[in-house]
């Protein structure tokens, strides 16, 4: 049996175009001009909290509001499913593998996603903003999970399409896996030392045997 800590966004959800538009539609009413949607690519992955101290540091509860507002409007026009997920998870979860969710998004917002996915069933939990005091690249939203999941560390594996993912697993001191169909690429991930890269995600039934 093995612990396998899944980031959502990029990951188990293609939400790219969601997001770009929802940052696109946020910066364009503060911010006239000032963004395009290839500078909102850099946002994908840290916290909106984090994101908008960045942008404008005595606005960002007004801006995530804003952020959040549009983007629960609009969810299930831009999100899409990628290719094999639910198949895989299925199967992961058959085989007797805990199956957790580690973001860095609220509940809500995740189960908004994973009933368009229709795929609650395959996750013990899901863990989110309000779940932490500090999220990915910090450690805690890791060891959160494998506490409540009751599993080592050397039987758990991190998967996710941003760096936030690999280095909180690394920080946790659990296995990385980066996925190839990351919005930021490949390349970019590889920067980060993953232990693994997925391919597809059935890659992952071939890596649960050799971990």
């Amino acid at each position: 049996m093995k612990a396998l800590l899944f980031d959502f966004d990029g990951t188990l959800l293609n939400t790219n175009e969601l997001i770009i538009r929802t940052f696109m539609h946020v910066l364009n009413d503060r911010f006239p001009g000032q963004y395009s949607p290839q500078d909102c690519i850099k946002f994908i992955g840290p916290s909106l909290k984090e994101t908008f101290e960045q942008i404008a540091p005595n606005e960002v509860d007004e801006l995530i509001a804003k952020y959040r507002q549009w983007n629960h409007a609009y969810h299930d026009q831009y999100v899409k499913e990628f290719d094999g997920v639910n198949e895989t998870l299925e199967q992961l979860k058959r085989q007797g593998h805990k199956l957790a969710i580690v973001s860095t998004k609220k509940r809500e917002t995740i189960e908004r996603g994973l009933k368009f996915m229709k795929a609650e069933q395959y996750f013990d939990f899901w863990i989110g903003l309000e779940d932490v005091r500090k999220v990915k690249p910090d450690p805690e939203p890791v060891l959160l999970a494998l506490e409540r999941l009751k599993m080592r560390k050397e039987d758990a594996l991190m998967i996710g399409d941003n760096y936030h993912d690999i280095l909180a697993g690394k920080n946790a001191g659990v296995k990385t896996a980066g996925v190839a169909w990351s919005i930021k690429g490949e390349d970019y991930l590889r920067q980060f030392q993953p232990d693994y890269m997925l391919h597809h995600i059935s890659d992952l039934l071939t890596i649960v045997k050799g971990l």
